[in-house]
């Protein structure tokens, strides 16, 4: 019991936004990989070499802001708006905004609206 509390508690570091900075970042770069799942819909972009994880809304809030599988591809240029990671050695941000194509989604309207 007490291992599995140990290996839990890394997981659900990520929930929430307890772990990202204050404030927006933007990041500009290259889609490497596109999934829209559980528990958060998820980009790979490249950045100067350097692949970041970019997390959005759960799937449900991701598609209901029109963003799905299939409006991004590997390859496709991206902005991605939100806020990154505490921790600076981690290539992790969560977006509250995505712009693909010259559309753009904004996964946590919210959130958007104080961009």
């Amino acid at each position: 019991p007490a291992a599995a509390r140990v290996v839990a508690t890394p997981a659900l570091a990520h929930h929430g936004w307890s772990w990202t900075e204050s404030g927006f970042f933007r990041l500009e770069g290259v889609i490497q990989a596109v999934y829209v799942g559980n528990p958060h819909a998820t980009l790979d972009v490249e950045v100067d070499g350097e692949v970041w994880r970019v997390e959005m809304a759960p799937p449900s809030r991701t598609i209901a802001a029109g963003f799905t599988e299939d409006v991004a591809r590997a390859g496709d240029e991206v902005v991605a708006i939100g806020s990154r990671s505490q921790d600076d050695g981690e290539r992790r941000m969560k977006a509250v905004r995505i712009i693909v194509g010259g559309e753009t989604y904004d996964v946590y309207p919210g959130r958007a609206a104080q961009i």
